[in-house]
C-alpha cells in the first residue's frame, strides 16, 4: 500500500495529487527494502501532519519539532529511531524544494537528536550463540538452523534472508555462494561456508524453486514468523533474553566475526556497512580488554622486553 492510498486528501491542500506526486519523486530516489522502510517512515509524519490537521506545504520549522516532540515523549523511540524518521522528513522537503515545490525547507534547521555512539541492542555471548545455533541445529523444523546461520553467520538482514529464493543459491571459482539482495536493491555474492551450506541444504530439501525460508504453511517465511521461531529457539536454548529479534543475530554477527580475531576493515565488508562507525556499534563487546590492541603491541615487542 502505498501513501497516496493511504492517505485521504488534506482539504487544506489546492491541489489534492500534488502530495502523491511530491511523495512519489522522493521515493523514486531508492529502491528496495531502502524504498519500502523510507515509504514506511514518511507515513508516519504525512498521518501525524494530517491529524492535527496540517497542510504538509505549509508546515513550519516548529510544526517538525513538534513531530519529533512526539517521537521522543509520547511514543519514546529510541534515539536512532527519531534521527531516522527525521532524516526521512528532511529528505522529503530537500527535494520539493529541489522540484520547486516549495520556496525552502521547513526542515533545515529542526535540531536532530543525539545519537549515543553505543546500540542500544546487544548481541549474543558466544556462549549464547553456541547455545543458539545448537538448539537451530537440533529443532523438528528444518527453517530453524538455516534461519540462525544465514542471520548469525551470514550477517543477513531478516529481510535478505527471508527474500532469498532457491534460484540463488550456486557456485562461484570454486565457492558455494548465495545472492543477496541488500538495500537499494544491490545484489551481494555471499560465500557460503560448509556448516551454513548444509543449514540451507536442509531447508531446500531437494526443491528445485521457492523461497528457501519457509513458514508453518510452507510460504515464504517473513519477519514476523522469523521473530517467533527465534523466540521459540532461545527458550529451548533456555536463554535468558528479555527481547529476542532478528537484528540480534545481526549484532552477533559483527562481535563474534570481531572477537575471532577478524579485522574492523573486514568485518565492515562482510556486515556490508558503508560507513566503519556503524561496525562498531554493532560491537557488543568493543570495552573487551581481552582483545585490547596494548596485548597484541606487547607480544609483538615482546623479545626486546
Amino acid at each position: 500500500m502505498t501513501i497516496s492510498t493511504a492517505l485521504e486528501p488534506n482539504p487544506t491542500i489546492s491541489d489534492p495529487r500534488l502530495l502523491p506526486a511530491a511523495v512519489a519523486a522522493y521515493l523514486g530516489r531508492y529502491r528496495g527494502q531502502s524504498r519500502m522502510h523510507t515509504d514506511s517512515d514518511l507515513k508516519v509524519f504525512l498521518r501525524w501532519s494530517a491529524d492535527q490537521p496540517l497542510d504538509s506545504f505549509a508546515a513550519t520549522r516548529v510544526d517538525v519539532e513538534r513531530y519529533v516532540r512526539r517521537l521522543q515523549d509520547v511514543r519514546c523511540y529510541q534515539p536512532s529511531t527519531v534521527s531516522r524518521r527525521l532524516s526521512v522528513v528532511i529528505g522529503f522537503y530537500r527535494v520539493c524544494v529541489i522540484d520547486q515545490i516549495l520556496a525552502h525547507s521547513p526542515a533545515d534547521y529542526v535540531r536532530r537528536p543525539p545519537v549515543p555512539p553505543e546500540s542500544p541492542t546487544l548481541g549474543l555471548s558466544h556462549l549464547q550463540f553456541e547455545a543458539m545455533i545448537t538448539a537451530a541445529r537440533l529443532s523438528a523444523n528444518s527453517n530453524d538452523f538455516a534461519l540462525v546461520a544465514m542471520l548469525g553467520l551470514l550477517g543477513l538482514r531478516i529481510f535478505g534472508a527471508c527474500g532469498t529464493n532457491i534460484a540463488d543459491l550456486g557456485e562461484e571459482h570454486g565457492h558455494r555462494v548465495l545472492r543477496v539482495r541488500g538495500k537499494c536493491g544491490k545484489a551481494v555474492l555471499v560465500p557460503r561456508p560448509p556448516a551454513v551450506a548444509r543449514a540451507i541444504d536442509r531447508a531446500v530439501n531437494e526443491r528445485d524453486d521457492g523461497p528457501i525460508l519457509r513458514n508453518a504453511h510452507s510460504a515464504r517465511m517473513d519477519r514476523h514468523a522469523a521473530t517467533r521461531r527465534l523466540k521459540h529457539l532461545a527458550e529451548t536454548a533456555e536463554l535468558r533474553i528479555p527481547k529476542m529479534h532478528p537484528h540480534m543475530q545481526r549484532h552477533t554477527f559483527v562481535t563474534t566475526m570481531l572477537d575471532a580475531g577478524v579485522s574492523l576493515r573486514d568485518a565492515q565488508i562482510a556486515a556490508r556497512h558503508a560507513d566503519p562507525r556503524t561496525t562498531i556499534r554493532y560491537d557488543r563487546a568493543r570495552k573487551n580488554l581481552d582483545r585490547h590492541p596494548n596485548y597484541i603491541l606487547a607480544a609483538f615487542m615482546a623479545s626486546g622486553t
